[in-house]
């Protein structure tokens, strides 16, 4: 497939409930190797660069029999879905019992072949590692307990919520510093050189079946943050960061496999120096989602190489549904903007349709609910558009604007473009609940002295403008609420 373009499109599959639903329409089981070409064609037809299948990993029966007595989870889980049951827990993705592709899924035979006929499809496969910890019946916790954080019996009985007896060695719950531990799984020590051997082994069997890994809370296993959360517990603290032991072998042997982190905490740029490819802009989601425009805008004026280190969402299986959390013109506008921006873009299957329940990781199956046709419209015209190599390769560069004393809406607009050989585009968002309007300053020189043709290909509407005005005084623009200009600009 060569290398990856330099800004690519990610999908994300919640891979059990996914086949789950395919299962239900072809009325058959289905699983990775059974799944009917048409449905790979319609991913194909969107023009991804990578399918990340979330989840497929062999799941605990420890970690759902713990999750079934968590009053909490048991209520998350009917608020998604009233008529759960029991057997709709399938147990968390991210309570790894072994990386070993789980046999309802198809097993590794499965991913196998789901991989083959996607790489035919020119799409990549990104899988799930999880380096905070693992579940209580992983093979390390009788084979290898040194590669745990331990306590001792006292911590056992004083704080059960956060330490676990097995085999009569007491084992540290995974933990986020800023949240209670999370019952369901035990926590790997990253300051252990045993346990990042294994890692190194581990991720080196992951990359032979995909093309990268989306490393889920990447920024929990940094020296620094593990120190600060784990204390004299650890240990003697290395004097390499945990990342840079473990990305450079494997960038050794597969050049081209992709690093993706979860990251929070202002920690990206860190983790980009330590290897990371791209790294979560949450960011950028919560500025978007809660701020004004020029929020949005003072945050995309970081460093270019920053930038396209970094991954642009507005859903994934972490956060409300877009359609929740970004309704009506809202999301649509916040998906221009994220599918136009530098670094990678990830989408979540569902969000196309308009799907609103949040679905807690561990079920199974998710409720019915009717598809919004007109947004899956939407997505699949914007998806067509942004698939051009402009996007992919090209160069991205933000747009000056400007307004007036008397008229201070040009704030609520956001611009950019891209630019590769002759291809241009020039984006411009009205991210505001009001209409807006701004004078927007193209960055060419090359404009100057001849007519241009701006070509509206979200609304196939066209017109003709100089060029020395693109370029001096500014191109008028005037948007009703959350509208959107897609221009293609080309000399006439």
């Amino acid at each position: 497939m060569g290398s990856w373009p330099k800004h690519p499109v990610l999908y994300e599959i919640n891979t059990w409930v996914w086949l789950g639903d395919l299962s239900r329409k072809y009325q058959r089981p289905v699983d990775l190797a059974t799944v009917p070409p048409e449905e790979w064609d319609q991913i194909a037809s969107h023009g991804f660069d990578a399918v990340w299948f979330m989840g497929v990993w062999e799941r605990s029966p420890a970690g759902i029999g713990i999750s079934m007595q968590n009053k909490s989870l048991l209520e998350d889980f009917r608020r998604a879905l009233p008529d759960f049951t029991a057997q709709d827990n399938v147990g968390s993705p991210y309570c790894v019992r072994r990386y070993v592709v789980d046999g309802h899924l198809g097993g590794p035979q499965g991913l196998a072949a789901a991989r083959k006929t996607l790489a035919k499809r020119g799409i990549r496969l990104i899988l799930d590692f999880v380096p905070n910890h693992v579940a209580p019946d992983h093979p390390w916790v009788s084979d290898h307990p040194e590669y745990f954080v331990q306590g001792n019996a006292d911590d056992a009985r004083n704080d059960p919520a956060s330490f676990i007896e097995a085999g009569g060695t007491v084992f540290a719950c995974g933990r986020d510093p800023f949240f209670p531990a999370w019952p369901d799984v035990l926590q790997l020590n990253a300051f252990q050189p045993g346990l990042r051997q294994a890692v190194i082994e581990t991720v080196a069997e992951i990359a032979g079946q995909c093309d990268g890994i989306r490393c889920d809370m990447a920024m929990l296993m940094l020296n620094a943050i593990f120190e600060r959360t784990w204390g004299a517990r650890a240990g003697a603290r290395p004097d390499e960061d945990y990342w840079p032991t473990l990305i450079p072998p494997i960038k050794a042997k597969w050049p081209e496999f992709r690093f993706i982190a979860e990251a929070y905490w202002d920690l990206e740029w860190e983790l980009q120096q330590q290897g990371f490819d791209y790294c979560y802009d949450k960011k950028l989601y919560d500025r978007m989602e809660l701020g004004p425009a020029e929020n949005v805008r003072l945050h995309l004026l970081a460093d270019l190489p920053y930038q396209e280190g970094m991954v642009r969402f507005i859903e994934n299986h972490d956060e409300p549904r877009a359609a929740a959390a970004f309704p009506g013109g809202k999301g649509r506008a916040a998906a221009v903007a994220i599918l136009t921006l530098p670094g990678a873009r990830l989408l979540h299957e569902g969000q196309f349709e308009g799907r609103k329940v949040r679905l807690p990781v561990f079920l199974a199956r998710r409720p019915e609910e009717p598809a919004d046709q007109d947004l899956a419209a939407f997505y699949g015209h914007l998806l067509q558009e942004v698939s051009r190599d402009v996007f992919r390769n090209g160069e991205w560069r933000l747009c000056e604007k400007s307004g007036w004393p008397d008229n201070r809406s040009s704030q609520n607009i956001l611009t950019w473009c891209w630019v590769k050989g002759e291809e241009r585009y020039v984006i411009v968002v009205n991210f505001s609940a009001g209409s807006s309007q701004a004078l927007v300053r193209m960055p060419w020189d090359e404009l100057r002295g001849r007519t241009w043709l701006l070509n509206d290909v979200l609304l196939d509407e066209s017109y003709d403008r100089s060029g020395d005005e693109m370029r001096d005084a500014g191109l008028y623009v005037d948007l009703g609420p959350w509208k959107c200009h897609l221009f293609r600009v080309r000399a006439l």
